[in-house]
């Protein structure tokens, strides 16, 4: 059994110039993510379930557990001193942290603390995102450009998934690793070593409720998934749960595709390219699939806000093909 800090100090190797901060980072995460993990597990049994009386940045109302994640979150990062601020989906504008010590680290992380919160009051999947990128700003407090950076430029990723069981998969651009957490131990040990997505798969997940919305070549793509021919497998099956980080930790496993596209009423798509889609394009990636906006791959895209929303396509390698060759047919923008 090999716990999540002990293939984080091994791992320590592949990085000979490293200092140590990136893997205690890492477990700051890791930690925080236990807390969480804990509440929500008691969710129901205690005053956690519920939304608050705010609104975040997106006008969204706030759920309890949102709070709860994002507080756990900052504290156990700004704590540490080896970070010298966050952005965090749930604020408006990026946290630079003021001590001594957080001025002068040279990592900034990203996060979506609990993606799937619409699930949370009826006990289904949900989710933390997380995204590190080194500082590009002189030391001091960090800055703005340092959190708007290119998705090809994060040093690691991950996400954990809050469900029948707790798990944390991250990569540091050297492979796919997933741990659970043991609770007897209270550790994450290794369970899903060097993880590779299937080529292809049975699965498409996406809100068909939108499908009127949908450019033509979605909707074309759909179809093909929906009809028989039994040399490609198909019908593939509809399974969408409302959580990124659910409907994209199956398709790692099993294979499939995951599509938030544009629709007409959000024409530059809903999902947040630095909470969300940087992190999961790189994760997917790592496991040797794909992630594309429909024109070109998200890790290429040059974030210009923090809140910045963009398309996507991401899964297996075969099936994200097959939706670009209807895209490029068809067009993915909704056009009546």
């Amino acid at each position: 059994m090999i716990t999540l800090d002990e293939f984080i100090i091994q791992r320590q190797k592949d990085f000979p110039f490293a200092t140590g901060d990136l893997s205690a980072i890492l477990r700051n995460i890791s930690l925080a993510a236990k807390v969480v993990n804990r509440e929500v597990n008691k969710a129901g049994l205690v005053e956690i379930l519920g939304e608050t009386d705010e609104e975040n940045v997106h006008g969204e109302q706030v759920k309890k557990l949102d709070e709860y994640a994002n507080s756990q979150f900052i504290d156990s990062l700004s704590i540490s001193g080896l970070c010298c601020g966050i952005a965090s989906e749930e604020n408006e504008e990026f946290l630079a942290f003021e001590s001594k010590d957080n001025m002068q680290a040279h990592y900034v992380v990203v996060f979506d603390p609990l993606d799937g919160s619409s699930n949370i009051d009826v006990n289904v999947s949900i989710g933390t995102i997380f995204s590190i990128y080194r500082r590009i700003s002189p030391l001091g407090p960090c800055k703005l450009e340092d959190f708007l950076q290119k998705g090809s430029e994060q040093v690691a990723a991950g996400y954990v998934i809050y469900g029948s069981s707790t798990m944390m998969v991250y990569t540091t651009k050297n492979g796919l690793n997933g741990f659970t957490l043991d609770p007897s131990i209270g550790e994450f040990c290794l369970s899903h070593p060097n993880i590779k997505m299937p080529d292809t798969g049975k699965y498409y997940s996406i809100n068909q409720g939108y499908m009127a919305n949908f450019g033509k070549g979605v909707r074309e793509f759909v179809k093909y998934c929906q009809e028989e021919d039994e040399a490609s497998s198909r019908p593939y099956g509809l399974r969408y749960i409302g959580s990124m980080v659910a409907d994209v930790h199956r398709n790692l496993i099993t294979g499939g595709i995951f599509m938030y596209p544009a629709t007409k009423s959000r024409p530059a798509g809903k999902l947040r390219l630095v909470y969300e889609c940087n992190p999961m394009a790189l994760i997917v990636e790592q496991a040797g699939g794909l992630a594309t906006t429909g024109n070109e791959d998200v890790l290429d895209l040059q974030p210009t806000e923090l809140h910045q929303r963009c398309p996507i396509f991401t899964g297996s390698t075969s099936l994200v093909k097959q939706s670009l060759a209807f895209l490029n047919k068809h067009g993915g923008e909704f056009k009546d």
